[in-house]
């Protein structure tokens, strides 16, 4: 839809909210926060389609005075929520997708580095991982129990130092876009060696099926975050260096907003990963194979669904709209 056509068809509704804002005490409360609902969808589809423009703007701010004014004594709406989730969300992640793309080759390429230096270097497995780790799991492995690292704490305490571990690491690899795009790269390319060298290592002692068996009952999410996670720092430093006809503060002020928005379901996936390492991956000899490709391949539905199919659903919804 052309920018035109989107402002011919909304404005009239747009200039009755901003009259109606000069005026809140004779506005139904309930009713101003229907009408922001539908501002900030408007807005959301601006960003996606009409980014620069004097439209976006000028639905920017009149969403800031709204917001100021609806929340200034009542708490945000429930409704708020489900809507936030369900389209403007759904529109970032559509336009997060490049620096996805991006993202996932540099992790590939990593990975594919460190398993290529692991077997041609015996030492580099223990530089990357560390000794405590290795000598730990040539231990296991004599014992029979190669994935034994998985039980070694109880459920619950597991679940939430990996929880931790694993939203920190992701928050760094975002954060480093700070550095430019290069910052957020090196933390991913850092991270995919080591996950390339961790399965060059199981697959010199013949154990790489088993190993991966395990690691993919919850690696199927944590690995696809760390990933989006890794694309969502690329597309933080681009606002940054890339401003466009943006001043370079309000361009990075954007990214960041944008950026934080992409890193929120990112987060609930490794609380989902981190419940499934502590509770599930430990079982990994004992599971039932047909429940194990049930988790993995539901795991991975979930992303590609959410992060890439229904944004696309979503996309074309306003497209056409």
């Amino acid at each position: 839809m052309k920018e035109i056509t989107f402002i011919n068809r909304n404005q009239a509704r747009w200039g009755e909210f901003e009259k109606q804002l000069k005026k809140p005490s004779k506005i139904n409360p309930d009713t101003l926060a229907d009408q922001f609902i539908q501002l900030t969808d408007d807005l959301a589809f601006a960003r996606t389609f009409y980014p620069r423009t004097h439209t976006l703007a000028y639905l920017n701010s009149l969403s800031q005075k709204a917001h100021q004014e609806i929340y200034r004594n009542k708490r945000e709406k429930g409704s708020r929520i489900p809507s936030f989730f369900k389209t403007e969300l759904p529109l970032v992640l559509r336009s997060a997708r490049p620096y996805f793309i991006i993202s996932f080759f540099v992790f590939m390429a990593s990975w594919a580095l460190g398993v290529v230096s692991s077997l041609t270097d015996i030492e580099f497995v223990r530089t990357i991982l560390g000794d405590t780790y290795v000598n730990m799991t040539l231990d296991n492995i004599e014992k029979g129990d190669p994935m034994a690292v998985y039980g070694q704490m109880g459920e619950m305490p597991m679940s939430f130092y990996i929880i931790f571990n694993n939203v920190t690491v992701a928050w760094q690899v975002f954060l480093y876009g700070f550095l430019t795009p290069l910052g957020a790269i090196y933390r991913l390319f850092f991270n995919g060696v080591m996950v390339g060298a961790f399965q060059a290592f199981f697959f010199e002692k013949n154990l790489l099926g088993v190993s991966t068996y395990a690691i993919m009952i919850h690696g199927t999410l944590e690995l696809s975050a760390i990933v989006l996670a890794g694309g969502a720092g690329i597309m933080l430093g681009k606002f940054l260096l890339f401003p466009g006809t943006y001043p370079r503060k309000e361009s990075f002020i954007h990214g960041s907003v944008v950026g934080v928005k992409v890193m929120i379901p990112i987060t609930i996936v490794f609380f989902i990963a981190g419940l499934l390492e502590g509770f599930v991956t430990r079982h990994y000899n004992t599971i039932d194979n047909w429940l194990n490709v049930l988790i993995i391949a539901g795991s991975m539905l979930v992303i590609v669904w959410y992060f890439f199919i229904y944004p696309s659903i979503v996309y074309s919804k306003f497209k056409n709209k």
